[in-house]
């Protein structure tokens, strides 16, 4: 027995080495790279590449302030763990990337660490940006040095909780949920080059699976739950699944039509609101057709699920619309008929029909909520110019009021989802007022 023992605290000590000795190298074994780089010569082709990778990636929609300077950082990305603030991304030797070298920059990208070998926060969504090419790498990072306008301006320091704040911290995160990419195509799908190509954009450079994918308690993304729709940190949004059927899978969808949803955030399934309409905005309607095509074909393959992010709670099961239906449906004809028809059916080009309409009648109504309390607008694209808006109701309607509202766009023309209830608005309404407070 006392043979056994020794042995399993013998292995115990052992595994406890190795682990301190991966967390040590994890945090303080990667020097500083480029102390002085060399002169960085690119082509104009490959600068106008950049630009477009730029663009599909998003960069400028982190990296810039709203009003401020293009890619001159500061702008904060709230986390349940505190505050992450987006570096400076413009070629100003001091304070930007105008001393990093090709390199050191591609390092960023793959291997989520900075110049001088400092752990990046996943904030910086480096688990997709792994995927990235060190061909599109040198490319963004041509564009950057090459055409974007230098601008001094020091990084703001992240206001992190404690532990999330420590280096320990950070590399035990990695240590459990971060490996750089191998970029290695898959042998199975090479063949499909559409597909391929989809895979690479949406993985990587459009990092979907960033607000798509449920998460854990530390931010990880869950194994074997990519795309299963998530709650976007601190917002109040959620990001639907891209594999439920009764979600935002798109598996059924004309090739042509995701494509065109991709470049202009409208189709006759559905308007993009929210932060979905910033990313049509700033990024996907940049798309070229190919590449929209391409995302496309990888978006309509993946395959079929039930959402297992979210699900309708017990008490929105309950019935209850008898009492208020007729009250829902004068609401209706008074507040939303004018636009979205008499019978839910929209108008294409303009107004999203509400007959079938997924936002509707999901499980998760934050959308629902968020959209209806708040308003919005469709992003305005090249094809779409002028989007109609979505006005705010939640100065208007008291919450019993606007709760059977929703209960007959929910329940009317062949719409069937669970009653809500006030409960069931309350959350998002108080989320609205501590939102606008600050």
């Amino acid at each position: 027995m006392k043979r056994w023992l020794a042995v399993l605290l013998g292995l115990a000590v052992f595994a406890i080495a190795g682990v301190s000795f991966t967390l040590m190298r994890e945090m303080y074994g990667h020097a500083l790279i480029d102390r002085k780089s060399a002169p960085f010569e690119a082509t104009s082709a490959q600068i106008d590449r950049g630009e477009y990778l730029a663009r599909i990636g998003n960069c400028a929609g982190c990296h810039t302030v709203r009003g401020g300077d293009a890619f001159a950082g500061g702008r904060v990305v709230d986390t349940p763990f505190g505050a992450v603030y987006a570096g400076n991304l413009t070629p100003d030797r001091a304070t930007g990337i105008g001393d990093w070298s090709a390199g050191a920059f591609y390092r960023a990208l793959h291997d989520g660490r900075s110049r001088d070998g400092r752990m990046l926060y996943p904030a910086f969504p480096y688990p997709n940006f792994t995927q990235i090419t060190r061909e599109d790498s040198d490319a963004i990072y041509a564009y950057l040095i090459h055409r974007v306008k230098p601008v001094h301006r020091i990084n703001t320091a992240h206001t992190l909780k404690f532990p999330y704040d420590s280096s320990l911290a950070l590399a035990t995160w990695r240590l459990l949920y971060f490996k750089p990419a191998d970029q290695k195509s898959d042998d199975k799908q090479s063949a499909d080059t559409a597909w391929h190509r989809g895979a690479y954009l949406v993985q990587g450079l459009a990092h979907c699976g960033a607000c798509h994918s449920t998460r854990n308690a530390l931010g990880a993304p869950l194994a074997g739950h990519a795309y299963d729709g998530a709650m976007m940190p601190l917002n109040d949004w959620y990001a639907p699944s891209l594999t439920a059927r009764d979600e935002a899978s798109v598996a059924d969808w004309p090739l042509e039509d995701i494509a065109r949803w991709l470049q202009t955030g409208t189709s006759l399934r559905g308007t993009a609101f929210g932060p979905m309409a910033e990313i049509v905005f700033q990024s996907t309607q940049y798309l070229s057709d190919d590449d929209a095509r391409a995302m496309a074909t990888y978006l309509k393959a993946l395959p079929v699920t039930r959402g297992v992010a979210f699900k309708p709670s017990p008490k929105t099961v309950s019935s209850g619309r008898a009492a208020a239906a007729d009250r829902g449906s004068e609401l209706y004809k008074e507040h939303c008929a004018s636009c979205h028809g008499d019978a839910g059916e929209g108008k294409a080009g303009a107004w999203p029909a509400l007959v079938g309409n997924r936002t509707v009648l999901m499980g998760n109504t934050a959308n629902l909520f968020r959209v209806v309390l708040s308003g919005g607008f469709a992003p305005a694209t090249a094809s779409n110019p002028q989007p109609y808006g979505m006005p705010p109701f939640y100065h208007l309607l008291k919450d019993d009021d606007l709760v059977a509202l929703l209960n007959h766009v929910r329940s009317s023309w062949g719409n069937a989802a669970p009653a809500l209830t006030t409960l069931d608005l309350l959350h998002y309404r108080d989320g609205l007022r501590t939102a606008a407070t600050h």
